[in-house]
């Protein structure tokens, strides 16, 4: 049986990581995650990621695509062409798939989540 996955009554242990060696530009910030859902074909996931401040290159994959909403903190992505899209809290963006840049975290920060993963 499915139910509602409310974000406040969960649960779910963090886990921590920090952006690998080869794509960090400035700090070694620690992530947080609490993934509070993966549905059963495991293309949709959902939760709450918080990270320190710092920046890191990041690449999407090809059929992955996030939108966020940023509920404390202040980050900015920059592209690879170098335009700079900034989001603070209360401010929602989307990933999409294949991107490549920078993920900067101005201010400590997190977001709530939601990525899916268009499997072939």
């Amino acid at each position: 049986m499915s139910s509602i996955v409310l974000f406040s009554q969960q649960t779910t242990a963090p886990e921590f990581d920090h952006p690998r060696e080869e794509r960090r530009v400035s700090g070694n910030p620690k992530r947080t995650t609490w993934n509070h859902y993966t549905n059963a074909s495991g293309e949709f996931y959902s939760g709450v990621w918080g990270s320190e401040v710092g920046s890191w290159r990041i690449e999407m994959g090809a059929t992955e695509d996030e939108f966020f909403f940023v509920t404390e903190g202040r980050c900015r992505l920059v592209d690879e062409a170098g335009v700079a899209f900034e989001a603070r809290a209360g401010e929602s963006l989307i990933i999409p798939a294949g991107f490549k840049g920078m993920f900067e975290v101005l201010e400590p920060m997190k977001k709530h989540y939601v990525i899916v993963e268009r499997k072939a």
